[in-house]
């Protein structure tokens, strides 16, 4: 199954994109989902660099009150808490298979790179290891395909949600 392709990327999207960061971005190839006022919130990203370097990262989670709002949950440790309960919950780790195999798609759609074959990001398959890549994942797919990045999504709601624009 394939996720949101994504929109294209203006030149403005690109000045949003640096002043989010704080950087020029790289390989930004779409926009895989926008905030509610237009601005970037995911981009979709090549998974190879112009310098040549692999990147797995194909979501990747730029809206500076998600970041932060995302980033908090980080700091309490809930990774440790959300990989336990995959060993713990079958269905839950079938689900977070799924988009693991989702998240490979989307990527093999922009060009193989034999140097990250099989790994996505964030720890998927098997543990949860970075909450904005999958956070980047389920707003980019939507709801339904990234299970881990859903719930993160109902954990964030009272500080930042994407029906509601904080830029």
């Amino acid at each position: 199954m394939s996720t949101t392709p994504g929109t294209a990327v203006t030149d403005r999207d690109l000045e949003v994109l640096a002043e989010q960061l704080g950087r020029v971005p790289r390989g930004v190839v779409g926009i895989a989902a926008r905030c509610v006022c237009g601005r970037p919130l995911v981009v979709r990203t090549a998974p190879r660099l112009d310098d040549g370097s692999p990147f797995p990262t194909t979501y990747y989670l730029t809206c500076p009150p998600a970041v932060a709002a995302v980033s908090t949950l980080e700091a309490s440790g809930l990774m440790k808490e959300l990989t336990a309960r995959l060993a713990d919950d079958d269905e839950l780790a079938a689900a977070y298979q799924r988009a693991h195999e989702a998240y490979l798609a989307d990527r093999e759609e922009l060009g193989h790179v034999e140097e990250i074959a099989g790994i996505s990001a964030g720890g998927m398959p098997t543990r949860v290891k970075c909450l904005h890549v999958v956070v980047g994942h389920a707003l980019a797919a939507g709801p339904g395909v990234n299970p881990i990045g859903d719930e993160v999504l109902g954990l964030i709601r009272d500080e930042w949600r994407p029906d509601r624009c904080t830029c």
